[in-house]
């Protein structure tokens, strides 16, 4: 792609992508979680987390629609990149962990695109309803994963495997941002 040629709305549409894509993802890491957390209150939380997970994809997709757009397929997305960078998580504290990191990114990204200047009223409504969530999942899955390490016995377990991965997000979305950046220049 001459990305010299692409509109300012194309851009959009791409950038919206990769949340939409990010999301989508998200709602995969959760659905894996339902097999690992069996207990009546984690099973009530991973649903309505889910749910929230799939609506923001659909709210992205709509607004991507709204656009003229379709979403574009992503084939290297953020979801992706760490994955490919971290692994397959060892257990259910590092997919808490995982969790609590995307999340963590999730929320600082629509915040920070929520502050730029020339945000349109459509995109800043959908950044809000999708950013009004976070907290809570930020919320519930960090105090899961902490438990269950005191039920381990280790609730350093929980700290470590949080540090390890927001190291390599850090990398990881480095890396996206300088490549979303470029994309805005041309």
């Amino acid at each position: 792609m001459n990305l010299n040629s692409v509109s300012t709305k194309e851009k959009q549409i791409l950038i919206f992508s990769f949340y939409r894509d990010a999301e989508l993802h998200g709602a995969r890491l959760l659905f894996n979680l339902i097999g690992h957390l069996k207990d009546a209150d984690s099973q009530i939380k991973l649903a309505r987390h889910l749910a929230d997970e799939v609506r923001h994809a659909w709210l992205w997709t709509k607004h991507i629609v709204d656009l003229g757009g379709t979403p574009i397929s992503v084939s290297d997305g953020y979801q992706r990149r760490l994955g490919a960078r971290l692994g397959l998580p060892k257990g259910v504290i590092e997919l808490l962990a995982l969790t609590v990191v995307v999340e963590e990114r999730a929320q600082s990204r629509y915040t920070e695109h929520m502050a730029l200047p020339d945000v349109d009223p459509e995109t800043r409504e959908v950044l809000k309803a999708v950013s009004q969530d976070e907290q809570w999942h930020l919320a519930w899955v960090e105090q899961k994963m902490r438990e269950i390490a005191a039920q381990h016995g280790d609730e350093s377990r929980a700290d470590q495997a949080l540090a390890r991965y927001r190291e390599i997000e850090n990398e990881v979305y480095s890396s996206l941002a300088a490549d979303e950046a470029e994309l805005m220049r041309s």
